[in-house]
């Protein structure tokens, strides 16, 4: 597993970050904690060092998991959390920090995020609450979540800004107009989330006949609806093509290009099956030639035209 430096921070996140949403239950069909946390030991053991969590997931469930999973080898990992839009005030972000801090288990935070911008709180009195936490070395570095471009832009006038986390895939791919290239200008890392938009670039729904149930979640997001699916089906068969002829499979060609585009730091992928953790690892070894990133790429645009993004 290839590790990149993460903005100015001084330490290095592993190319596949093991995403920690699932774990705390929520909208997802639930394996267990006790799967879980043996999922998070096979991800360490398989060499990803670096975890992303957040106090909202499952109300810091998720948290919790990762601090019993993790805690004798802490030394040896890198832990992302956030805090929620609703804990943005500086007194509330300290009790966040101090609350995930019990639940991870540890006395530090490697990357502290802003989960989402608020729209009543200063950004300048959010940072400076993560500021006293930097200065009192319970967090290493801070990040943003789900920014625009001036949004980061304002924030960086009030903290150094080592990392963003945006939606980043084959079918959102927003942040290559203007925050991507801000971000390699001025050394600031980027891990993507929702890496395998939701299970659609797994190839699941296009190529295997999967049906979402009626009260999964993501049955209302766009990428979902029948039009929508639709119109990425070319997309998912070129995927496909490509696959078959590295003896690959559909998610690893979705991670590979993702982790092929220079501006990215750290893919994020959550699961909750060691198989489709395995899966998804081996993506770091497949090499996709600048032809076979020059068509996926077009094929990608061309869905996106027709889905409106």
């Amino acid at each position: 597993m290839n590790r990149k430096s993460v903005g100015r921070a001084g330490f290095e996140i592993s190319s596949v970050t093991f995403g920690c949403w699932e774990l705390g239950g929520g909208p997802w069909e639930f394996t267990g904690d006790e799967n879980n946390k043996q999922l998070l030991r096979k991800a360490y053991e398989l060499g990803v060092t670096t975890f992303d969590t957040a106090e909202g997931y499952g109300n810091g469930h998720s948290e919790d998991i990762v601090g019993a999973a993790l805690k004798d080898i802490r030394q040896n990992c890198i832990i992302s959390t956030k805090v929620s839009r609703a804990n943005l005030h500086p007194d509330q972000v300290r009790r966040s920090a101090e609350t995930s801090l019990r639940r991870l288990q540890t006395d530090y935070i490697d990357i502290y995020y802003i989960h989402w911008p608020s729209f009543d709180i200063p950004v300048a009195e959010t940072l400076g609450a993560f500021n006293r936490l930097k200065e009192e070395g319970l967090i290493r570095a801070i990040g943003v979540s789900n920014f625009s471009l001036a949004q980061l832009q304002e924030a960086l006038q009030y903290a150094q800004i080592d990392v963003i986390q945006p939606e980043y895939s084959l079918l959102h791919r927003a942040i290559e107009d203007d925050i991507a290239p801000f971000c390699q200008q001025q050394q600031i890392g980027i891990m993507s989330y929702s890496s395998i938009a939701k299970g659609i670039l797994t190839g699941s729904f296009h190529l295997a006949g999967k049906k979402l149930a009626e009260d999964d979640f993501r049955a209302q997001r766009r990428l979902f609806s029948p039009e929508h699916l639709q119109a990425s089906q070319q997309l998912l068969d070129t995927m496909k093509a490509i696959a078959d002829h590295h003896g690959a499979s559909v998610s690893q060609i979705a991670i590979a290009w993702l982790l092929h585009q220079a501006p990215l730091t750290s893919a994020i992928i959550g699961t909750q099956d060691e198989r489709h953790l395995a899966d998804n690892l081996k993506a770091a070894d497949v090499q996709l030639s600048s032809e076979e990133l020059k068509v996926l790429s077009e094929t990608s645009r061309e869905a996106l035209e027709k889905i409106g993004y």
